[in-house]
């Protein structure tokens, strides 16, 4: 495993030429100390409020997307992937306001980029935990392109946006990312791996060491996986909140939306 070589770059409201040209070679980027980690402990508090709130309602889906139920270290259901999560919680759906959130759609440019609250799947929080019951320890290669396709549209460029909510240093697992390979051509991007169920690493992977409050971009045509944690339990745990920034066409979710096909296929996999 490489380790990714990032300057240690402050997310500002308005991006630097040197961040922009890291970003175009590598498809990824790190913003350190996104936020401190008493908004680290707020926003923990309101995702484990929405959490209780959704499975004493039994909620199965937000706006067609399934969410992801699995246990913790402690037995007790948890959900290992939300959806929409800001679309029903006023403190993250005001955390998504920050300015500095502003400035990222500039590495798309020359596409108009805009913070897809209620398009995609919204606000995705994940949590990773490995223990006898989880459904979610790791991730197979893929990249975030081919749901275009799914629903009947081109591949256009996206981001993925990930606020980190527990220390991750690439030792402990966490993202691996084939760097440059937003770059590579319709053939490679779908089928130079095989999607979700390839776990495989790569000698050319990069590892990353996160902190809590960090924030990190990829392009989502960037081959990525999660790796599995060699822990077990609480030291296995990794939250992380993902909040796509796309272009193209404007597509917003409502409760009537169907689940895109997708979904069924990935339900399929063993994580």
């Amino acid at each position: 495993m490489i380790k990714l070589e990032c300057p240690d770059f402050i997310l500002g409201e308005k991006l630097t030429q040197e961040q922009l040209s890291f970003f175009d070679k590598n498809g990824v980027i790190i913003f350190r100390n996104f936020i401190t980690k008493k908004t680290v402990e707020d926003l923990l508090k309101e995702i484990n409020s929405l959490q209780q709130k959704w499975i004493t309602e039994g909620l199965e889906k937000v706006n067609g997307t399934p969410l992801k139920f699995g246990k913790d270290e402690n037995g007790e259901t948890i959900i290992q992937r939300f959806c929409f999560s800001s679309l029903h919680n006023a403190v993250l759906h005001e955390f998504l306001k920050d300015p500095r959130f502003k400035a990222l759609p500039e590495l798309v440019a020359p596409y108009e980029g805009r913070i897809g609250e209620n398009e995609k799947d919204g606000l995705v929080i994940n949590q990773y935990v490995k223990t006898p019951d989880s459904s979610f320890s790791q991730m197979g290669w893929h990249t975030d392109s081919p749901r275009d396709l799914f629903l009947g549209q081109k591949i256009m460029p996206m981001l993925n946006v990930g606020i980190h909510l527990d220390d991750c240093p690439a030792e402990n697992g966490g993202l691996r990312v084939l760097t440059g390979t937003h770059k590579q051509g319709i053939l490679k991007l779908l089928f130079a791996k095989k999607y979700f169920v390839d776990n495989n690493p790569d000698p050319q992977e990069t590892g990353v060491d996160i902190n809590a409050g960090d924030l990190t971009v990829h392009d989502g045509r960037l081959w990525h996986r999660v790796q599995q944690s060699p822990f077990t339990g609480i030291k296995s745990r990794r939250r992380v909140m993902y909040i796509p920034i796309i272009t193209g066409k404007f597509i917003p979710k409502h409760a009537k939306s169907k689940t895109p096909f997708y979904h069924h296929f990935i339900s399929k996999v063993k994580f």
